[in-house]
């Protein structure tokens, strides 16, 4: 009715499921722990006071060592992790384990109903339930230590009224007869809701292996998609440097003086291939990332002093704009751990965008703050300003919040899920919120180190 274990022969399908059972009725088993003993400890404390002290006593050392025979059988299971060689000899201690303390317990009601002499015999039959409950409901993730368990319970059903008819040589028409035809009854409850359980826990297994199929199929497109788009970008980069060189000598005037409507068209060239320069370089960065590759070069970097630098560099690419960048930054040093280069990264795209999305006249404002433990780098501007709901697009890959064909501002919509990448890579956090005025404030935050206390690190980042 229940099936069988799978052999040592089976298929790793089923090995993989043994060791999975296996390891979820140990943690089961050691969770319960606690819930158990008050259980048994109730049923000894009142079979100690209505019945019988020493049986009580005899009863509480076998379940101590059926216990412990269980609680070192949960131990080797978790400790042996998915070694598939550990599963034979650990199925054979949990089903040990399983057997002593199902035969303390039956032992334990059989010693009552004798003490009772033939009758209703309430307290044994309803701890006896209680356990065959228990046992339905947690030991469904093995189907050899059920077998075992309900085997137990149900022959110690059948045999207390058995013995009351044997004793009593009870007629038919006897209440004995009665209770026996209950109790068959209720096996056949405790079967079906075993199992039951059995087939509920098996179905979330199979939901589980077609979760992690589908997991496996999609991390197989992404490997392929990235590889794909890694030797694109590559193969493109040469011929985009080489084409962008000879618009760019073209319009220099080396190579002679170019008519206005030819130098026109040359500009929108260069503009175009400096865009699918960026296209490249950024899908060739996040692929590094995402493949683990991007290597940073960690060391102590005085925050102040870089940010003034990041600003003059970037001030160009504001003026494009009519935007101009202005620092608020504190006269104290703060220092932090991260890769400069790579934080510079992060800085043009902030200083960029939000040079690209103010309106012209606007200024931004670089602000640096810091507490003892923290130093955050403040990007506030005053232009359209970003809803705090559309955070997931705003870090998503390849993603804008105005997708469409007329919005006013280009760009590739790596910039913020590269920074994000990179700056988690190093321990820190970037986020924005909605300024109470006009405008986003995007901010960066590091953990702040004393100046000359940290060495210098390299540090492989992964997605």
């Amino acid at each position: 009715m229940f099936g069988t274990e799978p052999s040592p022969q089976a298929h790793l399908w089923e090995a993989e499921h043994l060791i999975s059972g296996m390891r979820d009725y140990a943690q089961i088993g050691r969770e319960l722990f606690w819930q158990r003993l008050i259980i048994y400890l109730a049923a000894l404390l009142l079979a100690g006071y209505y019945f019988s002290v020493s049986m009580s006593v005899i009863t509480a050392g076998l379940l101590i060592l059926a216990e412990s025979v269980d609680f070192n059988a949960f131990s080797h299971v978790l400790a042996s992790g998915t070694d598939p060689s550990a599963a034979p000899g650990n199925l054979r201690r949990l089903q040990i384990g399983a057997a002593l303390n199902v035969t303390v317990i039956c032992f334990f009601v059989l010693w009552i109903s004798k003490m009772e002499g033939p009758g209703a015999h309430f307290t044994p039959l309803f701890v006896l339930v209680a356990a065959s409950l228990f046992a339905a409901m947690n030991t469904h993730q093995l189907v050899s230590i059920l077998k075992i368990r309900v085997a137990f319970y149900s022959l110690t059903f059948l045999l207390i009224p058995v013995w009351d008819i044997w004793v009593l040589k009870a007629p038919l028409g006897d209440s004995a007869w009665l209770r026996l035809f209950t109790n068959i009854f209720f096996l056949y409850f405790l079967v079906q809701c075993a199992v039951t359980f059995m087939r509920f826990y098996r179905k979330q297994i199979e939901q589980i292996d077609r979760l992690r199929e589908e997991h496996e199929k999609v991390e197989a497109a992404l490997r392929v998609k990235s590889e794909f788009l890694a030797t694109m970008s590559h193969e493109l980069r040469t011929p985009m440097t080489s084409i962008n060189g000879a618009v760019i000598l073209a319009r220099s005037g080396k190579l002679g003086a170019l008519p206005k409507q030819i130098d026109s068209v040359l500009a929108i060239a260069e503009t175009n291939c400096r865009r699918l320069s960026a296209l490249i370089n950024d899908i060739l960065d996040l692929q590094k990332i995402e493949a683990g590759k991007a290597v940073f070069d960690i060391k102590p970097l005085e925050l102040g002093y870089f940010l003034r630098a990041a600003i003059e560099t970037n001030s160009p690419y504001g003026q494009q704009f009519k935007v101009d960048f202005a620092p608020d930054l504190p006269r104290s040093e703060v220092y932090v751990l991260a890769d400069r280069n790579r934080l510079d990264q992060v800085m043009s795209n902030l200083l960029s965008n939000a040079a690209k999305f103010s309106n012209p006249g606007d200024t931004v404002t670089i602000r640096l703050e810091a507490d003892d433990h923290t130093a955050r780098i403040l990007v506030i501007d005053t232009g359209i300003g970003l809803d705090e709901s559309h955070r997931d697009v705003v870090f998503d890959k390849f993603s804008q919040v105005d997708a469409s064909d007329k919005r006013r501002i280009g760009g590739t919509g790596l910039g913020m899920n590269i920074s994000k990448r990179i700056l988690e890579a190093q321990g820190a956090r970037i986020d924005y919120r909605k300024n109470a005025g006009p405008g986003t404030t995007f901010f960066v935050e590091m953990k702040r180190i004393q100046p000359a206390t940290e060495p210098h690190r390299e540090v492989v980042g992964t997605a």
